[in-house]
């Protein structure tokens, strides 16, 4: 079988994305910082020593132009997902944007250099479409699809967001500058689901725990998000990798609905269990406490009390992915978390 070169396989979603190329039997060649800090791939020992396939460890950073280089030599594909997912940071220069930017194009430049890798897969994000939720309305669009791009965020505005429309820019300029190996993106929405590890620094977890311990409980805001489960972002992945004709960006989502729907329906699996939202939260008082919710007004501004639709037909139609319930997802998530005193 192949060899897969896979960044930020420790992560969230790339534990399952390496979880389900080993059990296919492919040789991965997962990247880390530090092969000395052993706590964080622990989980797969395990995984290795019961699948098809081969682990190999690479040490790389994503900061340091050349050092793919070696773990690309030799590989027939990279899945590129190491990217920081962070809404609490201090400096979004040297924790978001630099590594996004720089790591994306550190790791195609190895993958041009290699000689061997004909396709790679990047894990980029919805936030590279849209910015803000009153995009789709400024647009005069019915919904967001693989041809937008976001053009309302920037490095002081939004700048997670930013760092995947930079990143995935530069996928696209450097993936026309070649002609060696072919590009497929995947535009996941917001990911819930277990976490291999059962911890994670995913914001995802984060945004389930703050649910789960009442922080929402006075109100949530009328926010809308598309959600999808964290394996079946991982398995878009692996069917944009095996499939001959998989080209473009993928949108992914199971469905798109607001915080307060989700916790609703959350009440409904679970009633009075957890100290879920009571109502939703007016969005003027949004706009006067966002800062303790760690959101700028113009970002209440720009996003409470907005509707946004997205088009996931491109990730059904030509990578045949079939998603996972909703339902099921939060149940299992909320489970694990559990046994893991996480909540």
């Amino acid at each position: 079988m192949a060899t897969i070169l896979v960044t930020g396989g420790t992560g969230y979603i790339g534990s399952w994305v390496v979880k389900e190329l080993l059990e296919k039997g492919y040789t991965v060649r997962m990247t880390v910082r530090d092969k000395s800090r052993k706590e964080k791939f622990l989980h797969f020992d395990t995984l290795a020593a019961s699948a098809k396939g081969k682990l190999e460890l690479w040490e790389a950073d994503l900061l340091k132009e050349g050092s793919f280089d070696k773990a690309a030599s030799g590989s027939d594909a990279i899945i590129h997902v190491a990217s920081p997912f962070t809404l609490r940071f201090k400096d979004a220069q040297k924790e978001l944007l630099d590594p996004a930017l720089l790591g994306t194009r550190n790791v195609l430049n190895a993958a041009t250099r290699s000689g061997t890798v004909k396709k790679v897969v990047l894990t980029s994000s919805v936030a590279a479409v849209f910015g803000d939720n009153i995009d789709m309305q400024e647009k005069g669009l019915e919904e967001f699809n693989e041809e937008h791009f976001n053009i309302s965020s920037s490095s002081s505005h939004q700048p997670y967001s930013y760092s995947k429309v930079i990143a995935e820019q530069e996928a696209w300029k450097l993936f026309r500058e070649q002609k060696q190996w072919k590009l497929v993106v995947i535009n996941p929405s917001f990911v819930l689901g277990p976490s291999l590890t059962g911890h994670s620094d995913s914001e995802s977890l984060n945004l389930m725990k703050d649910i789960l311990k009442g922080k929402f409980y006075m109100g949530a805001p009328e926010l809308y998000f598309g959600f999808v489960d964290v394996r079946d972002v991982a398995h878009a992945h692996i069917l944009a990798l095996e499939k001959e004709s998989a080209e473009g960006r993928h949108i992914l989502a199971e469905r798109t609905m607001s915080l307060l729907d989700l916790t609703d329906m959350m009440k409904v699996m679970y009633g009075k269990k957890y100290k879920l939202p009571l109502m939703k939260a007016p969005k003027g008082l949004m706009m006067l406490i966002g800062g303790l919710f760690g959101v700028t007004s113009k970002f209440v501004k720009r996003n409470v009390g907005y509707v946004i639709r997205l088009n996931t037909t491109r990730s059904r139609k030509q990578l045949g992915l079939q998603y996972r319930n909703l339902e099921d997802t939060i149940k299992e998530m909320v489970t694990q978390m559990h046994e893991h005193n996480i909540v």
